[in-house]
């Protein structure tokens, strides 16, 4: 699917672009079949491009049909960029879309043809992330194989059938590591209100939270049982977790949290 006569077309070479790109480079796929098109890279993605021999252009040039079109831009600025584009697909292109809000249907009526709808999130600019996918039927079993091995270059894939679950993806893993970094902030200042010395708080926080995932990551056992690991009867880690599993605790926030951003997803959808 992907050659430097179909090749892999990415718009937008931020932070979530510049991640893939660097995944799909280092998974060997050949730099002579791959086009990005940015009118405002970066000095430092500029110079990456040039280096690595990857064609860099402002627009989508004229003649160019796309074995994948990946688009990597912020959903506000989408209309204005989709406009462009329509000479990038053919008959057997397939668009992919990292834009949250964005529907299939969306682009159905812009590009047409095969399209994946996926929301990832940052930790893929680690490979350490996680990206939810669905596609329409036009979308081959060949094609969706394809998109997974260059969507897994920054972590798991999970594939859905039902386009209205990427609303509660986007609020689960989409936002979810804004939540988590917000606990850090939060365990922090309890910390300093405990006495502590902020920097120490934020220290310790910090350290806390991404030990814990990575315990998480590394181990075979659930969540709950990695909880209850932790948590002897009647000691410091229950009394806290007392407080935060009561019926005012964590959970009534979370449902009320994802619920606002699932909403706001569909709401970006139009």
């Amino acid at each position: 699917m992907i050659s430097p006569a179909s090749p892999l077309v990415l718009v937008g070479a931020g932070n979530m672009g510049g991640a893939m790109l660097n995944g799909w480079l280092e998974s060997g796929i050949d730099p002579a079949a791959i086009v990005v098109i940015d009118p405002k890279t970066s000095d430092e993605m500029s110079l990456k491009l040039a280096s690595v021999k990857v064609r860099l252009e402002e627009a989508a040039p004229e003649g160019l049909v796309a074995g994948v079109l990946v688009l990597a831009v912020k959903p506000q600025i989408m209309d204005q960029v989709v406009a462009g584009l329509s000479g990038l697909v053919g008959p057997d292109t397939v668009t992919l879309s990292v834009a949250a809000g964005k529907t299939i249907a969306y682009f159905a009526e812009r590009l047409g043809g095969a399209i994946v709808r996926t929301i990832p999130n940052t930790p893929a600019m680690i490979g350490r992330g996680i990206t939810g996918a669905v596609a329409n039927a036009a979308v081959t079993a060949g094609a969706k194989a394809e998109i997974d091995r260059l969507l897994t270059v920054c972590g798991p894939v999970e594939w859905v059938e039902d386009e209205a679950l990427i609303d509660a993806i986007t609020a689960v893993s989409g936002s979810g590591p804004a939540y988590v970094f917000y606990l850090v902030e939060c365990m922090a200042e309890a910390g300093r209100k405990c006495g502590l010395p902020a920097d120490l708080a934020m220290r310790l926080a910090r350290a806390t939270v991404t030990g814990a995932g990575e315990l998480m990551h590394r181990s075979p056992d659930d969540a709950a049982t990695l909880r209850r690991n932790v948590t002897s009867p009647n000691g410091t880690t229950a009394a806290a977790l007392a407080v935060l599993m009561a019926d005012n605790g964590i959970q009534p926030l979370f449902d009320q949290a994802l619920k606002a951003a699932a909403d706001r997803s569909r709401e970006l959808a139009g």
